[in-house]
């Protein structure tokens, strides 16, 4: 679990010595008659944006902006969007570190990970998305962690978010797992997150550790929640050298993001519908209705990247010998969020 122990929130509190959330230096003010970034326009051509963000309802702020258009009115005529859906975090990560992507919405890990494999060159996180919606969820009649040895369980992919909550549940319950699928219980990355699920309905494992709504569809087969894994689940990140050239771009898609979790908040069963429409046409088919539903219900949509857990992710991981030691001090720029909130008068948020 991703309980926060004491050193975890000391950690934490160092960590926001290093934080950059009340800096606003690097980015223009916003304007609230249209894009920051318009102004911009007239030194060249529009710039095109390439984000990521992953195939799951835990994305759902990036499934709404999308749908809704709020990505393409913020960037107004200064930028272009090039989204692309990833099946897992990792995926994510490679294509950041290769230059294929300027902003991606992300997991915990995959964000740490990046961070780490540049030397803290590669990302900032600018901003949170979403916390909670996901789950270890087992075949009915398994109420421990000892009852999974033997048995096998899947993740997204090795060192995502759900991998290291679920390998690390599993340690502090006595049961080991190795990163070759061996151990007490074999842990065995699946993508895409769909596939776990049919291969839970067959009965060919035992269950798994997945995000939503994937979780909740093994649920509808007959699982049963045995681990509800807290903390941040998804946050926007950006290269650094994609800040330092275009901060205006920056600003304009904190805008959009934003707007999508007030969207959110304030039109949930519109927000469901979008979310759903939009993953559907990356997958091929909609989710039920109530499926949407009961993976809003387990997911709290949020700005605040919640440094704590994040700190506490790091330290699982390394534990794990998944991660090295890490030194986070310095992954957030929350300037860019906190001139967006203020904006529309929600309140700031800090690392």
């Amino acid at each position: 679990m991703r309980r926060v122990t004491s050193a975890a929130m000391i950690g934490a509190a160092l960590l926001l010595a290093g934080c950059s959330s009340s800096s606003s230096s690097s980015t223009p003010s916003s304007s609230s008659s249209g894009s920051t970034a318009t102004a911009n326009a007239a030194a060249g051509s529009p710039v095109t944006v390439r984000l990521g963000f992953l195939s799951n309802i835990t994305h759902a702020p990036a499934l709404v902006a999308l749908k809704e258009g709020f990505f393409t009115k913020a960037l107004g005529s200064a930028g272009t969007l090039k989204a692309t859906a990833f099946s897992a975090g990792t995926e994510e990560t490679t294509a950041i570190l290769a230059g294929q992507l300027d902003a991606a919405y992300v997991g915990p890990n995959p964000a740490i990970n990046a961070w780490q494999k540049s030397g803290g060159s590669a990302i900032k996180i600018i901003s949170g998305a979403a916390t909670g919606g996901a789950s270890v969820v087992v075949t009915k009649g398994v109420t421990s962690a000892s009852q999974l040895k033997g048995k096998t369980l899947a993740t997204p992919s090795l060192g995502n978010t759900q991998d290291v909550a679920l390998r690390y549940w599993l340690k502090q319950n006595g049961v080991t797992t190795t990163t070759t699928g061996g151990g007490d219980a074999f842990v065995k990355p699946t993508k895409p997150n769909s596939a776990a699920v049919l291969e839970f309905k067959s009965g060919q494992i035992a269950g798994g550790s997945e995000p939503a709504p994937y979780d909740v569809e093994m649920v509808s087969d007959g699982g049963t929640v045995l681990l509800s894994e807290p903390g941040v689940t998804t946050l926007l990140v950006v290269t650094q050298s994609f800040l330092s050239a275009h901060p205006a771009i920056v600003s304009d898609l904190l805008k959009a993001q934003v707007e999508a979790n007030n969207f959110i908040k304030s039109n949930p069963a519109a927000a469901q519908a979008d979310a759903n429409a939009e993953l559907a046409s990356y997958t091929g088919k909609p989710l039920k209705a109530s499926v949407v539903a009961a993976s809003f219900k387990e997911i709290t949509f949020t700005n605040d990247p919640d440094a704590a857990s994040l700190k506490t992710d790091a330290d699982q991981a390394v534990s794990l010998g998944l991660l090295k030691p890490v030194d986070l001090t310095g992954i957030y720029e929350l300037g860019p969020l906190n001139q967006a909130l203020t904006a529309v008068g929600d309140a700031q948020v800090n690392s």
